[in-house]
């Protein structure tokens, strides 16, 4: 179990009614900045960069260039959304990794910045459990998850299965042996010769073909942990082989492909959550990261709540790719709870939740 940061009290400040959190989340490639009042979200503004795309994946130099351009005019923006004036705000929450650390240290440096001029508290918050407490957002019609239940994170970077004990105590219970989801997915794109990022591509074609048209083999992972490299190189070797056979068929075969390739990948990731949840008997289950707005995945986990009785959460779109919401959410019950980061904190490219 990992308990995240030590706790700085700072007298009086949770007696405030009212809690308006500017947030900021920079750890990849999206330059995001939210307003919070209490558990609500009033503004989230997402600057997203186009240059990655003629590179195929993200380059973090660049990234981080971007950042330094566009933090200023993303958090102005949802200040202005707000309609708030910063002198409003209650504390600055920022991501402080895991992520680029070029990246990171933007956000990083702006918060603390802000939060000395301010005289206000700094509230330093893990990416990872914010995708996570991204379903405690006051949303209508968006039932929160009762504790503990189970959280699938799945990104460009991270593939975990977390048992969630509290807002603060979280259990890694498997994670991925080498490759991530996202990865998986994008890769897997590449290989097609599709635009990056290649993952909402493949759930694109998916959508219009059959999944069981191409059998992939699955990796035999011990315990609820994952692998994808060897899934990746099948795919590369499938394309090849084929591909040499009759030059077109990839552009013959796009949609049946994709879909092989998402069913395959969604039946590794469903194997292990129903391991979890037969090991630990906890049947509420929630998905978080920027591949739980593939739509195959959101399918195959309504599903599982209809045939094992499961209780499942899913994020709105808008809160399952990074974004400053979510860093705020977890801003808000740091502040409740007054655990404040000090101001030499510094940005951590790995950070375990």
């Amino acid at each position: 179990m990992f308990y995240l940061c030590t706790p700085i009290f700072i007298p009086n400040l949770v007696e405030k009614e009212t809690i308006y959190i500017l947030a900021i989340e920079s750890s990849c490639d999206d330059t995001s900045a939210a307003v919070l009042c209490n558990d609500n979200v009033i503004s989230n503004v997402v600057a997203t960069q186009k240059i990655h795309e003629e590179y195929g994946g993200v380059v973090p130099e660049l990234a981080s260039r971007a950042h330094q351009q566009n933090i200023l005019p993303v958090v102005h923006q949802a200040l202005l959304k707000a309609n708030i004036d910063k002198k409003q705000l209650s504390t600055i929450a920022f991501t402080r990794g895991p992520g680029l650390m070029g990246s990171l240290l933007v956000g990083t440096s702006f918060a603390k910045s802000v939060a000395l001029g301010l005289e206000i508290p700094l509230i330093e918050v893990n990416h990872m459990q914010a995708h996570i407490l991204a379903h405690f957002i006051n949303e209508e019609n968006s039932p929160k998850p009762e504790f503990p239940f189970l959280a699938m994170t799945i990104s460009g970077g991270h593939t975990q299965i977390v048992r969630v004990n509290n807002h603060f105590n979280f259990e890694i219970l498997g994670e991925t042996l080498d490759d991530a989801v996202g990865e998986a997915f994008d890769k897997s794109g590449k290989i097609l010769g599709l635009p990056y990022p290649g993952g909402p591509m493949v759930d694109k074609y998916a959508q219009l073909g059959d999944p069981k048209k191409f059998p992939f083999p699955k990796p035999k992972v011990g315990n609820l942990n994952f692998s994808f490299s060897g899934l990746k190189t099948s795919i590369l070797y499938f394309i090849q082989r084929e591909t040499q056979k009759n030059p077109t068929f990839v552009a013959e075969n796009l949609n049946d492909i994709c879909a092989s390739i998402q069913y395959t990948i969604i039946n590794i990731l469903m194997d292990k959550l129903i391991a979890a949840v037969k090991q630990t008997g906890i049947k509420r289950v929630a998905i978080g990261g920027g591949v739980s707005a593939n739509s195959g995945i959101r399918a195959a986990l309504k599903n599982a709540e209809k045939n094992y009785g499961w209780s499942t959460y899913i994020p709105k779109f808008e809160y399952c790719t990074d974004n400053a919401a979510m860093i705020g959410i977890v801003g808000y019950y740091k502040y409740k709870s007054q655990r404040f980061a000090s101001h030499d904190v510094t940005a951590k490219a790995r950070y375990i939740i």
